[in-house]
Formats: structure tokens, C-alpha cells, sequence
């Protein structure tokens, strides 16, 4: 028997069950035949850990298990034998969370949580499976792509294949429509290196969304940690193996996969939730509680619980999770949802706290490809920049200050400037591949709905039109949502242009929400986390604004690929003038900007220079055209220019037309023009 080791290993003929409770009186494993009839073996405790051999069990089994000991909430004890507890460690699951059933460990019916629900409800809990982990990979080998030259591709495995008639219809919206070569040659037009899959982790619906008949289409509800979720498999039980099959395929293609991980609260919610898992195995070792009323949870996520990150079982559980997806999933990265949540003892953030210092020291982990969203529901939720070596970081600076330049907030040049570059001043030290640039992504406007709305629109989420950011940096040109005003159209097409532009040539790691290059909408519903249906999917029928949009979007992510400026892994120079530097900031006039030049203008010119080229990126957020005077420096250096992207017209390049640097280039309004 392999001592130690959490979940289910396959030996000696049988399988060995172990799960972790530091505070129970005993633990039951409950195995389940195909008629649903349960046999329960008792757990014999070996420290804080309960183990039993099973002869003959194999892959395929179906099992839960079952904690005894107090049910003593004001004590932060909610035992409840009861009811069936999935395993943490499970590989798979069948069956979904049924709310119809007592899957409650407290008595609902008398209004409080102090009294223990003694009914059963193992026929309302999905049941943990047995899996072999055989698969033939065929060599795969995983891409390695350098951060400098990484483009992720946020997406959601359901909404990006469901409804494109080029995947074969059985296996649309799966992993499997994912892997399709249709698929996969559309991520290959656009450049992208990496896709970022929205939760593919096992996820059960909070109880507030099964009352109003919905689900969580997103899946930021964790039920188990090494489970894929089923909803993304073609045939019933095959979630593991399709799962790798699409990494296989999507190696195959130098496309590697990074998961988005929820690790920073379960879908059991607050202490009205339901018992299903880590609440009834430990409480208390799971979970981080209030020190004044322990019968409640500390909330840093916004979901009710917050999971203790700092506890040792809780790291070991991560760890666990993160080295099974790299090791027997082949995946490559992560992306840590609410990532400031795991950090925090009490309130406070540390960047070295016990789960990231696990993590860096991991031989396996600290070579993945690691991201933060750098923020959480906390009193001070905003940590961008304090995450460390070998981090990246979701940037919400630049996604902020893009949109606020170019949606006319005026906020000065000075901003932009530092996004352009690589956000120095947020991830000094760690230069600019440590940004995660992006304008949207999954919670919040598409980049269509950016132009169209300057209000959100959520009544179909049911929530009154309350959920969601009311701050989105947008505008809607004059008319809010879907107008034929061709003019406004335009202007809106334009605009996009802009943001994708900018997305792709600025200094950093792009991330490119998907839909987003293809003119998608969901008609100005910023929080579409609850819309399995024509809202969430992308829409593979183009017209024809939506067919250039395309067209530009694989444009300027290719043209991104030749340009050193987009893979700097060192910020750039700049300095004063007379400086030695490869970065120039220059006006209108030519002459490099100073003083409250920062703060003033509505346009800005960049310049930068090596031995490889010399690129100049001309930006302009006024509503009138500009005559843009090129640097004296520059037009000593180069005679002529190519024009490779100007967002007036929907090309790139835009015919690589020789302009002299000695005549000013006329710079329209609202719009971006890269010169090299």
C-alpha cells in the first residue's frame, strides 16, 4: 500500500482509497453498483489521513464516501454523515449536483444551520469514478513557446465550436470541437500560441441559479479539482480521454493549452450552501473562517467561501492538482482566478505566502507558464504588480487606460505611452513579457459591444439588471446598441480596429478574447456568465463587416510576428532628449514630448529604433485629423517609410505605400498608423 498518497491508486490487484480529515471520528468509503445499491467499508486512520484497499476494484467504479463526527457549526464543525462527500482527489465524475434532494447538511426547513439535516441524499450527488489514465499520446511534446512570442486565445470550450458549421455536429461545443481541424486552423490564422480555456474543471451550479432554473455556463464553481468536466465531453464517461486528445491534437498544431483554475473558493458557497465535499470532510482545514463567529466564512471571492490556501492540506491539494494536469493531462499553464485570494492569512497580501512559495520551488510547476488575475472581492482587491518571478499578470491597467484613450476620456498621452511600452511602471523589473495585455475578455463587453453600449443590458441574467461592472470605459458613438446608421458602423468598425491594433503591437503578451475578431456581440450583456445559448456563442455566419474584421484581426497578429517592438523582453529606453535611447516620444510638431505634454494631448507619435529596423506607431484619439510631422533625428536616419497599418482602412498591411519622412503624414481621426 503507497502511503501518503490522496485519492485513488490503482495496485495489488485492487485500488487503495485515501482522503484527508483532520477532525473527524471516522470515514466510510461508499461504493455504489450499477442499480445505485451502496456498500459502505470503514477507513482505517492513518495521522490526518484515512485509507482502505478494495480487491478487485477497478476502473469504472463509482464511489463517495462519508465523514463522521460533530456537526457543530459555532465551532466551525459541519460533519454530517449523512450525506454523500465527493472525492477531492476524483479523477471524473457522473452524475450532477441535484438540488431537489436533502443535499444539505443543516435542517433548511428551520431557518437556520445550527441543526443537522439527517437525511440521505446519495441519490442526488454525482458519484466519483474510477479512472485508468492509459492514453496514447504518440510522442506528444509539449510546444514550450517563449513568452515573447506567446499569444493567448481566451475562449470557452462549449461557447467556440457550438454553432460552427465546419465541426462536424456530434462533437460541437466539446473538447473534441476544440481538436477539429477547422478549429484549429482558425486559432492558426490568427497566430495564436496558446489557447486559455475558461473552467474546465468539474463545476456544480450554486443553489441561488438552479431556484431560477439557470446554470453556470462559465464554470467559475468548483466541484472537484482533477476532474474535466463533463459537459464538454461528446459521449457520456469519456471526458478524460477527450480532454487529451484535443491537448494531443492542439500540440500537434504548436497551440499550447493553459487552464483557467479556480482554487480560490468551492461550490459549496457561504454557510448556507450545500455539503458535498470539503465542508463535511474538514471545515475547519478547508476553509478559511471568521475568528469572531466560526459558523461563518471569510469571503475574499465574492462566492460565499474562500479556500485556505495557507493551510498545509490545502497547498498539498493545489500542488496536487496543478502537477496531475501537467503531468498525466499535458497541459502548460495555468491562469489563476482571483489569484490574490490564495495569498491572503488574514487580509493582508503576501506575495510569498505558502502556496506560491510551493509553487516556485515545484521543479514540475515552476516551469509553467503561470498567470494572475491579480485581483480579488478583498477590502484592497487590486495586487498588480506585486506578484513575483516566474508570474504574469492580467494587466488591468492596460486594458483601462486603452479603452479609455480611445473611447475619448481623455487622460492624457502620458498613460498610453506606458502601455504601449510595457507597463514599467507596474512590473518594474520584470519587463514586459510580465503583462498580460488584453481589452476584454470573458466577464465584461465584447469589443463590438465597447462601441455600441455605454450601459449594460443583463435581464437575461435574471438578476434585474444588478450583476455586472457599471464602469466599462465604453461608448456607444451616438446610438446605444445595434443601429444602421452606416456612418456610426463605420466609425464603431474603426474604433475595434484601434483596439486590436494596440492590443497586438504593444509591448507584452496579447490576449485576444474570442468572438472578439469576428465582430461578436452579445448585445451589451457585460456578465453573460449565465447564458448557455446564442449570447455566449460565437457566431460562425458572417457578414461582411464581420468577415473584414476577421481578415484585419489575422492581419495584424501576423504583421505582430516581424516586428521586434512586440517581443521585447527588456523595456525600452527612452530618457530624455539628447539620451542615448530606442524609444522616442514625439508630438504633432515632431518635437519629443516634455513637461504637460504628458498630461495635454489627445494624440502621441512613438519611434522606435535598432539595428533591426525602425518603427514608428502614430496614435491619434481626437475626433479631427492631424498633419504628423515625423522626428529631424529619424528623417536624418531614413529617407522613406512603408505604411503598413492605418485603421482607416480595414487592411493590413495597407499596401506597404513609401511615405518621405521629411512631408507629414496625415493622421485621421481616431486612428492608428504603424510606419516602418
Amino acid at each position: 500500500m503507497r502511503e501518503g498518497r490522496l485519492g485513488v491508486t490503482l495496485e495489488h490487484g485492487g485500488a487503495t482509497f485515501a482522503v484527508f480529515s483532520s477532525h473527524a471520528d471516522a470515514v466510510e468509503l461508499c461504493l455504489f453498483d450499477d442499480a445505485s445499491n451502496e456498500t459502505r467499508l470503514p477507513m482505517h486512520r492513518e495521522g490526518d489521513e484515512w485509507r482502505v484497499h478494495v480487491p478487485g476494484a477497478g476502473a469504472g467504479a463509482r464511489y463517495g464516501y462519508r465523514a463522521h463526527g460533530p456537526y457543530e457549526p459555532a465551532r466551525g464543525n459541519r460533519f454530517n454523515a449523512a450525506k454523500l462527500l465527493i472525492d477531492p482527489y476524483a479523477r471524473a465524475f457522473d452524475g450532477k449536483l441535484d438540488y431537489s434532494g436533502p443535499v444539505f447538511g443543516f435542517d433548511r426547513a428551520a431557518g437556520a444551520d445550527d441543526a443537522a439535516d439527517p437525511r440521505d441524499d446519495a441519490a442526488f450527488v454525482p458519484k466519483s469514478i474510477v479512472v485508468d489514465s492509459a492514453f496514447d499520446w504518440r510522442g506528444d511534446a509539449p510546444p514550450k513557446t517563449p513568452w515573447k512570442n506567446t499569444v493567448i486565445y481566451e475562449m470557452h470550450v462549449r461557447g467556440f465550436s457550438r454553432s460552427n458549421p465546419a465541426v462536424d455536429a456530434p462533437i460541437r461545443g466539446t473538447y473534441l470541437g476544440v481538436a477539429h481541424d477547422a478549429s484549429i486552423e482558425h486559432l492558426r490564422s490568427l497566430g495564436v500560441t496558446a489557447v486559455e480555456l475558461l473552467p474546465i474543471h468539474e463545476c456544480a451550479d450554486e443553489h441561488t441559479l438552479a431556484k431560477r432554473g439557470m446554470k453556470n455556463y462559465w464554470g467559475y464553481s468548483t466541484l472537484g479539482f482533477f476532474a474535466p468536466d463533463q459537459r464538454f465531453a461528446s459521449r457520456r464517461g469519456a471526458q478524460v480521454a477527450e480532454l487529451k486528445e484535443m491537448v494531443r491534437k492542439l500540440h500537434t498544431a504548436g497551440i499550447e493549452v493553459i487552464l483557467d483554475v479556480v482554487f480560490n473558493h468551492t461550490c459549496e458557497g457561504d454557510h448556507l450552501g450545500p455539503t458535498v465535499s470539503f465542508r463535511g470532510f474538514d471545515n475547519r482545514a478547508y476553509y478559511k473562517l471568521s475568528d469572531e463567529n466560526p459558523a461563518k466564512y471569510v469571503d475574499f471571492t465574492g462566492c460565499g467561501n474562500t479556500f485556505d490556501a495557507s493551510h498545509e492540506y490545502g497547498v498539498r491539494l493545489i500542488c496536487d492538482s496543478l502537477r496531475y494536469w501537467c503531468e498525466e493531462m499535458h497541459v502548460d499553464g495555468f491562469r489563476f482566478d482571483l489569484a490574490p485570494a490564495l495569498g491572503r492569512a488574514f487580509t493582508d497580501f503576501d506575495p510569498r505566502a505558502p502556496i506560491f512559495h510551493a509553487i516556485f520551488q515545484d521543479p514540475v510547476l515552476a516551469r509553467m507558464k503561470l498567470i494572475a488575475e491579480p485581483w480579488d472581492c478583498s477590502a484592497d482587491p487590486m495586487q498588480l504588480g506585486k506578484f513575483r518571478k516566474p508570474w504574469r499578470e492580467w494587466n488591468a491597467s492596460f486594458r483601462d487606460d486603452v479603452r479609455r484613450f480611445w473611447n475619448g476620456h481623455a487622460i492624457g498621452v502620458g498613460a498610453i505611452a506606458t502601455r504601449l511600452a510595457g507597463s514599467s511602471d507596474k512590473l518594474a523589473g520584470r519587463g514586459p513579457t510580465a503583462s498580460i495585455n488584453f481589452v476584454t475578455a470573458h466577464d465584461g463587453f465584447t469589443l463590438r459591444d465597447l462601441v455600441s453600449y455605454e450601459q449594460k443590458h443583463n435581464e437575461a441574467n435574471g438578476e434585474k439588471n444588478k450583476d455586472g461592472n457599471d464602469h466599462n470605459d465604453s461608448t456607444n458613438l451616438g446610438v446605444e446598441g445595434d443601429t444602421g446608421d452606416r456612418a456610426i458602423i463605420l466609425a464603431r468598425l474603426e474604433l475595434v480596429r484601434n483596439f486590436l491594433a494596440t492590443l497586438a503591437l504593444s509591448a507584452g503578451v496579447p490576449m485576444i478574447t474570442a468572438g472578439d475578431e469576428m465582430w461578436r456581440t452579445q448585445h451589451g450583456n457585460n456578465n453573460a456568465y449565465v447564458n448557455d445559448d446564442e449570447t455566449s456563442w460565437l457566431d460562425w455566419d458572417l457578414d461582411e463587416d464581420a468577415r473584414e474584421m476577421l481578415e484585419f484581426s489575422r492581419g495584424i497578429m501576423m504583421l505582430r510576428k516581424e516586428l521586434a517592438l512586440s517581443h521585447a523582453t527588456a523595456f525600452f529606453r527612452g530618457g530624455a532628449a539628447g539620451e542615448e535611447k530606442d524609444l522616442t516620444w514625439f508630438r504633432a510638431d515632431g518635437k519629443e514630448l516634455a513637461g504637460d505634454d504628458w498630461n495635454s494631448e489627445v494624440s502621441i507619435g512613438a519611434w522606435f529604433a535598432s539595428e533591426r529596423e525602425d518603427v514608428v506607431v502614430l496614435l491619434n484619439a481626437a475626433d479631427e485629423d492631424l498633419a504628423y510631422s515625423l522626428p529631424p533625428l529619424l528623417q536624418a536616419r531614413v529617407a522613406k517609410m512603408n505604411v503598413l497599418v492605418d485603421t482607416r482602412s480595414g487592411r493590413v498591411p495597407a499596401g506597404e505605400l513609401p511615405i518621405r519622412t521629411d512631408r507629414a503624414y496625415p493622421l485621421g481621426a481616431r486612428s492608428f498608423v504603424l510606419l516602418r
